[in-house]
């Protein structure tokens, strides 16, 4: 399989490492490479079976505009544009294109987010009030992450709506520790999960874009993790 690699930072580097384990043919554009996506004319996207981006917010957007329009597969590890992404689903339809995303590649959590609907839905009926901490390094650009707002949308509609509001702190080189906690007037209850490094993302992207380089339509990764 060819794999672009749109961002140089140190996931995007690691998914670059991961993809060429797993034998693909590797190919990856830093942001002065492709300053305002100028560099994804349709010839050279289509070089590629699939393309990877993890970059910022904002170039994220650009490159998925490039990207899509030509009927691109593109697995998309930046979190932030969500409120684009009405659109860009749009786009892919439009175009037959591929869109996979995720606001965490990592199998764990997604784990966590199916525990932590059950904890809403069980123990809001007990009475016991949710909240959410996060941490990650201080270079994250999105505060809350990507991972809390699921985490956030997830336990507010197990638990019928109730508010749950999120801690969210950047400091160091914190890969990712996301808890989530229930207390009442007995007890508490704490679910965390706590990333030691990159390597789960990365892997989870690398699959995510094995998996959509024969499919086309745009999926979540919460959805389809199991297949990948």
């Amino acid at each position: 399989m060819r794999v672009l690699v749109l961002g140089m930072g140190k996931t995007g580097k690691l998914v670059a490492s991961v993809a060429a384990e797993r034998g693909h043919s590797v190919h990856v554009l830093d942001a002065k490479e492709n300053a305002g996506a100028a560099a994804l004319t349709p010839p050279f996207v289509a070089g590629f079976d699939v393309v990877i981006d993890f970059t910022t917010p904002e170039a994220t957007i650009q490159n998925m505009r490039a990207c899509l329009a030509t009927g691109a597969k593109m697995v998309i590890g930046t979190t932030g544009w969500y409120d684009k992404l009405n659109d860009m689903r749009g786009l892919t339809e439009r175009k037959q294109a591929g869109l996979l995303y995720g606001t965490n590649f990592s199998v764990s959590v997604q784990v966590m987010l199916k525990m932590a609907a059950v904890m809403g839905s069980e123990l809001k009926k007990a009475g016991y009030a949710f909240s959410i901490e996060e941490t990650h390094h201080s270079s994250k650009l999105d505060s809350p992450s990507g991972t809390a707002i699921s985490l956030k949308r997830v336990v507010e509609t197990a638990a019928g709506g109730a508010e749950v509001p999120v801690e969210a702190k950047r400091e160091g080189d914190v890969m990712g520790l996301h808890t989530l906690i229930a207390t009442s007037d007995a007890d508490r209850l704490v679910l965390t999960h706590e990333a030691f490094s990159r390597r789960g993302f990365a892997e989870g992207a690398v699959r995510a874009a094995e998996w959509l380089s024969t499919r086309t339509g745009s999926f979540d990764f919460q959805d389809v993790y199991t297949e990948v």
